[in-house]
């Protein structure tokens, strides 16, 4: 609908565009809008409210740069007797007014038209309703801060698909006023989410703010930043995902002051170090807790968990806490209780289950746990002596329980320590490492490079194996696209931890001034080959993240091959172009085949292992590919054989899961098909009537058996459908 007339208010226009949001495209028309002009005012009438010396003044306050629309002529717009309009007046057979109405006697009278009009002002009206309603429950909080009775009148309402504006009426109203207030509505969003709020619901009301950015700014100078601080403490509050911002901010135009409100978010503050803590007091919160405090806490109901073993009351402790940021210290603690006492193991391992599982505990910050005792286990050791075998013990029961994803942990391959690499022992490698790269480069040998690394380096030292990655991709920037495709081939058949990849990488950014006095396009070069490492899954896309940690500033060097990696990533159909932007030179992978033709192999494969195929022989012809970052159509199609087709359901999820627990198939590969899938639900539901619920099902099994982290959510219409039971087979 076209409002450009001038007549419609900012209100209406709202309504409109929030009610047509949350309405059915399918059930419910867009609202019909009179947009006759209105009568002008009488020439004899005294001037009124908003007229002074007969000058016409804005009758909004504190808004002067919104100007009056209406117009100031005498003429009514109506046609002429029998006629047309005035100059610039449409009138006659095309002028129409709010009188219309549908007459069932007329030819083209649609009784569906009738119906859709009257559901969408039935629509309108629900909606107007609720935003009066919204408005006295906000106004109430802010007085009595009584979170429990604004959570009962939030459900009272029963309008859960209209929950976005009142995310966006409490912060907006929060920001035009105190400290208190602002503090109020973020503990408020904290508590209600996922309880009251669906997630879904909360990221639209955040995003609605953030595009309205540039009228809030009009009556709250300092939008940007306060914003900008909500959005943070959001985040930090697990409200909203990080990538959130990136998401929006894609979509949004970059001279808006929605960007400038997700950059102050990102920059001003996300980036900030202990961020968490300074975002959490900005506003008063937390104030009476220190670091201290709240590991005494962490450590009694740990303590009181194990004496009790009510898992209900801890749970209720961990959430009291209200430090979300900081839960990775529960998880670190009850670890090393589990390790110095066996015989409570169980317990602790069962608590830390059930925190997941209700979302009392993120898998981020159980990842964050976890990987904080690797870092620490070594020292660990000097108190129990059988740390390590402990702690990879936890986490294999973890993981085989499915509420941790092992895959996504730091190595905890034994690496001897740095102090034992002497000097001199670091100059033979690297004269022998250059003789080995240079051999393979005119040989293209693979097994001779891996037999050759281990003679040099047999206890597999981590920073020999970051030197050779340096001085690989060095050595291979200053020769043709063969050799340097040559590397990235040789860089995936190692299979070095990832650890050490991104200690060569950071190595390469360290000295890139020094590598671009003979190699000029040394940024262009690095970024590319950080995106290849990436699409042949050397590298996790977080670990991007990892990198540019340690280069800041906009300006270096690693801020510029770390943007430029990404924007390679981002590309359509960036895993294929990438794979082939060296032309294939030198590999015997199939990198030169076409998306269409990878996937009517995976068709056929998959079909031969329907009709009585070896797992074994499926798994071999999957990796045979050589396309690991196609993998997730593998994941796509299982998945839709396993829906259209129920009486082998077992066997293709048996598939998958080989390919998941031999590595085949890794996690982002998994979540990437499992959200391919997501997305052609609907046009599957038309052959398939349960496919959501089958697919909902599906998720809950990915979830149980590790492939699946537990944040990982199916979108709203899946959901719906979690109720339903689960399919059969």
């Amino acid at each position: 609908m076209d409002f450009s007339d001038g007549f419609v208010s900012a209100e209406h226009r709202e309504l409109h565009r929030s009610a047509a949001e949350s309405a059915d495209p399918l059930s419910v028309s867009p609202i019909k809008v009179s947009e006759s002009p209105k009568p002008p005012r009488s020439p004899k009438s005294p001037a009124g409210k908003g007229h002074q010396g007969g000058k016409r003044v804005s009758s909004k306050a504190g808004s002067p740069l919104k100007k009056d629309r209406h117009s100031h002529s005498p003429k009514t717009g109506k046609p002429k007797k029998g006629g047309a309009g005035g100059k610039g007046i449409w009138g006659g057979l095309l002028d129409t007014d709010g009188s219309h109405f549908l007459d069932a006697k007329d030819p083209n009278y649609d009784s569906s038209e009738e119906n859709d009009q009257l559901a969408a002002e039935r629509l309108s009206s629900d909606f107007g309703e609720y935003k009066k309603k919204v408005l006295v429950i906000v106004e109430e909080y802010f007085s009595t801060d009584d979170i429990g009775s604004t959570a009962n009148e939030l459900r009272e309402l029963g309008k859960p698909s209209y929950d976005f504006y009142f995310i966006k009426k409490l912060i907006s109203m929060a920001m035009d006023k105190d400290d208190k207030e602002k503090e109020m509505a973020a503990v408020l969003l904290s508590t209600l989410y996922a309880d009251v709020l669906d997630p879904i619901q909360v990221y639209k009301g955040f995003a609605k703010l953030v595009e309205s950015a540039d009228d809030l700014i009009v009556d709250i100078p300092d939008t940007v930043d306060i914003l900008g601080l909500f959005i943070a403490r959001a985040v930090v509050d697990d409200v909203l995902p990080p990538i959130f911002l990136k998401k929006l901010g894609s979509t949004i135009p970059q001279d808006s002051k929605g960007f400038e409100v997700l950059k102050r978010a990102e920059m001003g503050y996300l980036a900030a170090p202990l961020h968490a803590e300074i975002i959490e007091r900005r506003w008063g919160g937390s104030k009476t807790k220190s670091v201290d405090e709240v590991r005494g806490r962490i450590n009694t109901l740990l303590t009181e968990y194990v004496t009790s073993g009510d898992k209900k009351e801890a749970c209720r402790c961990i959430k009291d806490l209200k430090v979300p940021f900081f839960h990775h210290e529960i998880i670190k603690r009850a670890l090393i209780k589990a390790m110095e006492n066996p015989q409570h193991e169980a317990r602790l391992l069962d608590l830390l289950k059930e925190a997941s599982d209700k979302g009392f505990i993120n898998s981020s910050q159980l990842s964050k746990g976890f990987d904080r005792m690797i870092d620490t286990v070594d020292d660990l050791v000097l108190d129990i002596p059988n740390a390590k075998g402990a702690l990879k013990s936890l986490i294999s029961k973890a993981a085989s329980e499915g509420w941790l994803s092992a895959s996504s942990l730091k190595s905890m391959a034994a690496h001897p320590q740095k102090q034992l690499l002497q000097e001199a022992d670091i100059k033979i490698f690297k004269h022998k490492i250059e003789s080995i790269i240079r051999e393979y480069f005119l040989s293209g040998d693979l097994s001779e490079v891996n037999n050759c690394l281990e003679q040099e380096n047999p206890e597999c030292y981590s920073e020999l194996n970051s030197i050779f990655v340096k001085k690989l991709i060095s050595l291979a920037m200053d020769r043709k696209n063969r050799e340097k495709e040559m590397a990235s081939v040789l860089l995936s058949s190692l299979c070095f931890p990832w650890e050490d990849v991104v200690n060569g990488f950071v190595m390469l950014i360290e000295f890139a001034d020094d590598i671009a006095l003979d190699i000029p396009i040394v940024v262009e070069d690095l970024a590319m080959f950080l995106a290849r490492a990436v699409v042949d899954e050397v590298l996790a896309p977080q670990h991007l993240e990892e990198i540019g940690s340690q280069w800041v500033g906009s300006e270096s060097v690693g801020s510029k091959v770390l943007q430029m990696a990404k924007s390679l990533l981002k590309a359509r159909l960036s895993g294929e172009r990438i794979l082939r932007c060296w032309g294939g030179g030198g590999s015997s992978r199939a990198s030169g085949w076409a998306v269409e033709d990878v996937k009517d192999k995976i068709g056929k494969l998959l079909e031969e292992f329907e009709s009585g195929g070896d797992v074994g022989e499926a798994c071999r012809c999957i990796k045979e590919l050589s396309m690991p970052f196609f993998h997730h159509e593998v994941v796509k199609k299982v998945l839709i054989m396993a829906i259209e087709k129920k009486n082998n359901v077992r066997r293709v999820w048996g598939l998958l899961e080989e390919c998941f627990s031999s590595g085949l198939i890794t996690v982002n590969q998994m979540a990437k098909g499992f959200e391919r899938v997501a997305e052609c639900l609907d046009d599957l539901a038309l052959d398939v009537p349960d496919a959501k619920s089958q697919f909902t099902h599906y998720v809950h099994l990915a979830k149980e058996g590790g492939w699946l982290d537990s944040s990982f959510s199916v979108t709203h219409a899946e959901t719906e459908t979690e109720s339903k039971p689960a399919p059969a087979g």
